[in-house]
């Protein structure tokens, strides 16, 4: 049906994220997006003010809000699952340009270059700061686990870190040492200034 796309895009409350894992809290698709939404935009704020190169903030938040967008169709694969080989990896990036192309569909034609673009995490240099965030997104819920309790999750905030901290980019290094640290704190310890 054309014109549900936004209809649907409200559906990603209701895919479950970290299904293979025992949750302490559970994170939806939306909230996960929103939250890469939100780092994506800093990534960018940071390359752009910190590091004086080319970045447009905004773009990056709003490709992140839609990078996941055909995990409404696919569902959340887990990540063990989707990278346990060639074959299955290739497999699922086809059935994601699937979905992506159905849900593009669902938009009048002259609305679909913007989207179609937001839907591949953006354009060019955005798309790695998109999936850098993706990243630090699934840290900070590792994070937040294993704060609570549940080991469940030390062997995906290991890594993960170890992915992060061998990113090429100077912005996660930049973000990792001066604002992850408070991901570990109490609400008192984040609001005493």
């Amino acid at each position: 049906m054309e014109n549900a796309f936004f209809a649907l895009a409200a559906r990603m409350r209701n895919i479950r994220r970290w299904g293979l894992m025992r949750n302490s809290f559970e994170e939806n698709l939306l909230e996960h997006s929103q939250m890469t939404a939100v780092l994506a935009h800093a990534l960018a704020v940071i390359r752009r003010d910190v590091f004086g190169r080319a970045a447009d903030p905004e773009e990056a938040a709003a490709a992140a809000l839609f990078h996941d967008m055909s995990e409404i169709i696919t569902g959340d694969l887990p990540t063990p699952v989707k990278y346990l080989n060639e074959d299955i990896r290739r497999s699922y990036k086809a059935v994601e340009s699937q979905a992506e192309a159905q849900l593009l569909s669902l938009l009048p034609e002259d609305m679909r270059p913007a989207y179609g673009e937001l839907l591949h995490g953006g354009s060019g240099e955005t798309r790695e700061l998109v999936k850098a965030a993706d990243k630090l997104s699934a840290y900070i819920k590792c994070i937040e686990e294993l704060r609570a309790g549940n080991e469940e999750f030390r062997s995906a905030e290991k890594q993960i870190r170890e992915t992060l901290e061998a990113s090429r980019l100077p912005e996660i290094a930049y973000f990792m040492e001066r604002f992850l640290p408070s991901f570990g704190m109490t609400l008192d310890e984040l609001t005493q200034g």
